[in-house]
């Protein structure tokens, strides 16, 4: 697949999104907006949430959306990933797609939305006179990392989803679940600490922590965690590959 098909079904994706709304486009602004600002009005003024030992008033609502803005690209690419070869269906049977590149533009779509929100927050994050430091520069790579792994666990969801459909419900439940296991809403220290090196395993563990030690602590990430990361996901791309190499033909058959 070249990359002007890539490009094309990324622009049609965005637009799927919104079709038949009055304000179509606008929405991919307006809705990442919104929500930021909802988080904002309601735990920084009207619950006072604060985080211990950091002072301001926002500490918290920064805390919140730097996890948040990478959560919800992850759980978005992952979801929609896992369904690819089901919705296009109607393309696949139509035209020679190569099956691996078809979830590529759902990642971009899901890129440029984030790089919207960060845009709105680094806006937000100005006017409240937070740093902004070269740690930032981090935010690609850790997005990168983390967009990675949500394509290659994706990919293979996907193949398997041919074959059993109830991978789309499971995705689901386990997506609510894994939100909640990961300190997005919440900082790790409340949790006991028995509990903590668990907490640690999940995959997403250091992509939030890197997102809130660059982001909130102006600090760099730990290295480890995302390196661990990086090779989850190309063992997932490899799996993915190989399962394509078998079953292909298979799943043009059954779609």
């Amino acid at each position: 697949m070249n990359l002007a098909l890539i490009l094309q079904f990324t622009r049609q994706d965005l637009v799927d999104r919104y079709a038949g709304s009055v304000l179509g486009g606008l929405w991919t602004f307006i809705q990442p907006l919104v929500n930021m600002l909802v988080f904002i009005l309601v735990f920084s003024q009207i619950m006072g949430a604060r985080l211990p030992e950091i002072s301001g008033s926002f500490s918290y609502s920064v805390y919140l959306i730097a996890g948040l803005l990478g959560w919800i690209a992850f759980a978005s690419t992952l979801t929609r990933t896992t369904t690819a070869f089901i919705d296009k269906a109607h393309l696949i049977t139509k035209v020679r797609l190569a099956l691996w590149g078809l979830p590529l533009s759902i990642v971009l779509s899901d890129s440029i939305v984030f790089l919207i929100s960060m845009g709105f927050f680094l806006a937000f994050l100005a006017l409240i006179e937070h740093p902004i430091s070269l740690q930032f520069l981090w935010i690609p790579l850790i997005f990168t990392l983390q967009q990675g792994f949500a394509y290659a666990l994706g990919m293979v969801l996907a193949i398997l989803g041919v074959f059993l459909r109830d991978i789309r419900e499971l995705v689901t439940v386990v997506l609510q679940l894994w939100f909640w296991l990961t300190p997005i809403v919440y900082v790790i220290d409340i949790i006991p600490e028995a509990m903590q090196p668990w907490l640690q395993l999940n995959p997403m563990f250091p992509v939030i922590d890197a997102y809130h030690a660059v982001i909130l602590l102006n600090s760099n990430p730990q290295p480890l965690g995302l390196l661990l990361l990086a090779l989850v996901a190309l063992l997932l791309f490899a799996l993915g590959r190989w399962l394509f190499s078998r079953l292909e033909r298979d799943i043009r058959d059954l779609i």
